[in-house]
């Protein structure tokens, strides 16, 4: 029995928490992927992308919170334990060691297309569990694509 309980059905909670739980997964590690990169980036443009590599950081970590939140809020609980994010997380790997900022570059945006892909799945998902939980999922994929078009604008 959970000590909160939840305002939607049982099914809806659970379509609803499982659209939540792997979003969550994927924003904890997105986060852990920017910070790798943040560490390892070199070359000419260094600076920039480690910056905005922060940036990402603080927004992934931001949106794992609203998410983590909201599943609390109906009465699922959010597991972001590290080997939960390991087992589960559908973001690409980054590759070890010093990277060129280009390359981080490329692997954020192939990162972001991900996750976005992912999320885009998540709000069809809920959209007739919970209107609410999709309402938050809609916001975050929008700022997730935004991210994405400043990342992919340095490739142009």
């Amino acid at each position: 029995m959970s000590p909160i309980t939840s305002t939607l059905g049982d099914a809806a909670r659970q379509t609803t928490g499982a659209a939540l739980q792997g979003a969550l997964v994927d924003l904890v590690d997105l986060s852990l992927v920017a910070k790798q990169a943040h560490w390892n980036v070199v070359g000419k443009r260094f600076r920039d992308v480690h910056l905005q590599l922060d940036e990402l950081v603080a927004a992934a970590r931001e949106f794992t919170d609203q998410v983590a939140e909201r599943a609390s809020a109906i009465g699922v609980s959010p597991d972001g334990r590290a080997g939960t994010v390991t087992e589960t997380s559908g973001v690409p790997r980054f590759p070890e060691g010093w990277q060129q900022a280009d390359d981080v570059v490329n692997a954020i945006v192939t990162t972001l297309d991900t996750v976005v892909q992912r999320m885009r799945a998540r709000v069809d998902e809920t959209e007739k569990s919970d209107p609410v939980t999709q309402d938050l999922l809609i916001a975050v994929t929008a700022k997730l694509e935004e991210a994405r078009w400043m990342w992919q604008a340095q490739l142009a």
